[in-house]
């Protein structure tokens, strides 16, 4: 069992569960698109979900266990998932976990397959391709004592929610946030303007990777009032819309959000900006090939004579000469950018 991306006539793309034969599992299969067209859930859900649901198929196979019966034991499957690594899935691999043996996969990733498979289970019910006596195995009716405050309802009723049978403790500690020396050392590493905005952008604007490579020109407004260009929101700032984009970026959240910008970004935005202008510049500015070879024809016939050359051959002279003309004007007045290192903390006395 293992995940596979599909790809539909339409270009839309999503992941499924196929066997050692390459055959598609139906029941995976419909949950996995339901996910995707039904939900309108990321492609990268669906990769995620794909895997957790393969690893519980391809449990479910090596115990010799019909997946209905295997939601029975999600228990030994928990055990299972936590110890056996790549080489299990052999027909004579066994899991020997001894005293100490680090387990291959943390808490939070057997919580992440647990999800997967209670909506696949919660699915298969639903739609008929399970019995209904398999929800009550994978969760369980609680009341509101154990949620915060806020969550509850403000009435005196105990309300009743469903809650998950089986979960894995995550430990909680501090997040292991990259410093400002690591993001400085970093910046000076970048070989271009937009390398560093990437990586500006990621810290101090806080996008996740599918947000900023699903960025447009149109998404980025550094100016101080944007009205102009049918916005109204005040003072520099990007928006981040979820759509299909020509490099497979998606935006995880549904919700259009915008992101505040402050200067160290749009300093960064306006370097990258004047390099891309540079280039364009010099792309432009160059002559074609056939004016290049043009250029160089008439001038061996200019060294042949001038007196020899008709009024036409005349006024291609002097279209040549202003076409490198030109060329030199644009090279002078090109603006010339060089790397200037970013301080992330811009308040610190030097």
């Amino acid at each position: 069992m293992r995940a596979l991306m599909v790809r539909l006539p339409s270009g839309a793309r999503y992941w499924t569960v196929v066997d050692d034969e390459l055959v598609v599992v139906p029941d995976a299969d419909d949950y996995l698109r339901h996910l995707r067209f039904g939900r309108d859930s990321a492609e990268l859900t669906t990769k995620s979900y794909a895997g957790a649901i393969a690893l519980f198929l391809r449990w479910c196979r090596r115990t010799g266990r019909h997946w209905h019966v295997g939601v029975e034991h999600l228990g030994l499957f928990m055990t299972w998932l936590t110890h056996a690594g790549a080489d299990s899935d052999r027909e004579l691999g066994e899991v020997l976990a001894g005293p100490g043996a680090r387990p291959v996969r943390g808490a939070r990733r057997v919580n992440v397959v647990l999800t997967a498979v209670r909506g696949f289970v919660a699915h298969a019910v639903m739609s008929g391709r399970a019995p209904a006596g398999l929800m009550p195995l994978i969760y369980e009716l609680a009341d509101d004592r154990d949620l915060p405050e806020a969550a509850r309802g403000e009435d005196s009723r105990m309300p009743w929610r469903l809650r998950a049978r089986h979960r894995v403790h995550e430990p909680e500690g501090p997040v292991n946030r990259a410093g400002d020396d690591d993001i400085v050392a970093l910046l000076y590493a970048c070989r271009s303007a937009r390398d560093r905005l990437v990586v500006v952008l990621m810290a101090r604007a806080g996008l996740r990777r599918g947000e900023l490579c699903g960025l447009r020109r149109s998404d980025l407004h550094a100016a101080g009032d944007s009205r102009r260009l049918g916005c109204e929101v005040e003072g520099a700032h990007l928006h981040v819309t979820r759509r299909d984009n020509p490099n497979q970026a998606w935006a995880k959240s549904r919700r259009q959000r915008v992101v505040p910008l402050d200067s160290l970004v749009v300093r960064a935005l306006d370097t990258y900006t004047l390099e891309r202008l540079e280039d364009w510049a010099r792309r432009e500015a160059m002559p074609s090939e056939e004016e290049i070879s043009r250029i160089r024809g008439l001038i061996s016939r200019v060294k042949a004579g001038l007196d020899d050359l008709s009024a036409e051959e005349r006024a291609g002279i002097a279209e040549a000469v202003e076409v490198v003309r030109r060329h030199r004007a644009v090279s002078v007045a090109m603006p010339q950018t060089r790397r200037v290192p970013i301080d992330l903390r811009p308040t610190r006395r030097r």
